[in-house]
């Protein structure tokens, strides 16, 4: 490869880099291929290596680059399509026919602050935290924990011992939620990094780009349960509709 200087530009040199890295990535490689190192990279593109950092996490961000552990920085295949929703409809529980989640494991431990205080328990107080994956073409796309308070399922009382089969508790909880009313939900959608457990669990780096998606569920007037659902933010891309609220759709 030969050298390629940038000239002066307008634009910061790290939004340059990336126009120019990407018309790279559609000529010279392909999707999978392994990256030169930085060290190469920079001093092909005659940057320094902060800059060309701020490049690749911009693409890496827009879905183009994928950094895996003791991998490297390769190029990305096309997203996936992935809907928030579920064939259920935007107006049930967790684990109702249609959902897309598989659900892993039951912890019983105190919530996260804001999580806490959506529901309204205090920030020791243990809750019930079911963890769920979302996988989309044999690849785990998204991971989540939803939080639901012991008031909400009192038939399974939140310091029990809990069972050898910790997915088999897991959709006891969700049994016992669904006996509820469920009167409504609302969600919030924001940009976020990841965090160690979710990183490793969508096998990116910590602090890799993610879209996290909390969703509140309302019954018997409060707040029942919160859902944080964890997106990498290289697959999915955000969609509004009259219906759904959210759509994480495909490229």
């Amino acid at each position: 490869m030969g050298t390629t200087q940038l000239e002066t530009v307008p634009e910061p040199k790290y939004w340059h880099l990336k126009t120019v890295l990407s018309e790279a990535l559609d000529s010279e490689f392909t999707v999978g291929e392994i990256l030169p190192n930085e060290r190469e990279l920079a001093a092909r593109f005659g940057v320094a290596r902060a800059t060309l950092r701020q490049a690749l996490e911009q693409l890496e961000l827009e879905g183009r680059l994928q950094r895996r552990r003791g991998v490297g920085t390769t190029v990305a295949p096309p997203r996936m399509g992935v809907d928030v929703g579920s064939e259920a409809g935007p107006h049930a529980w967790p684990g109702a026919p249609g959902d897309a989640w598989h659900t892993e494991e039951h912890r019983t431990a105190p919530a996260p602050a804001p999580v806490a205080r959506m529901l309204g328990v205090a920030r020791d107080a243990a809750v019930h935290a079911v963890l769920r994956s979302r996988t989309t073409g044999g690849q785990q796309v998204a991971s989540e924990v939803l939080y639901v308070p012991a008031e909400s399922v009192p038939a399974i009382p939140a310091g029990a011992q809990e069972e050898p089969n910790t997915a088999a508790r897991a959709r006891a909880v969700l049994r016992e939620l669904h006996r509820l009313q469920l009167a409504g939900q609302d969600r919030t959608v924001e940009l976020g990094s990841a965090r160690a457990d979710d990183a490793r669990r969508l096998d990116r780096l910590p602090g890799a780009p993610v879209l996290v998606v909390t969703t509140r569920y309302v019954a018997e007037g409060g707040t029942a349960a919160v859902s944080v659902a964890t997106y990498r933010a290289d697959t999915c891309r955000l969609s509004f509709s009259d219906g759904e609220d959210v759509s994480l759709l495909a490229s």
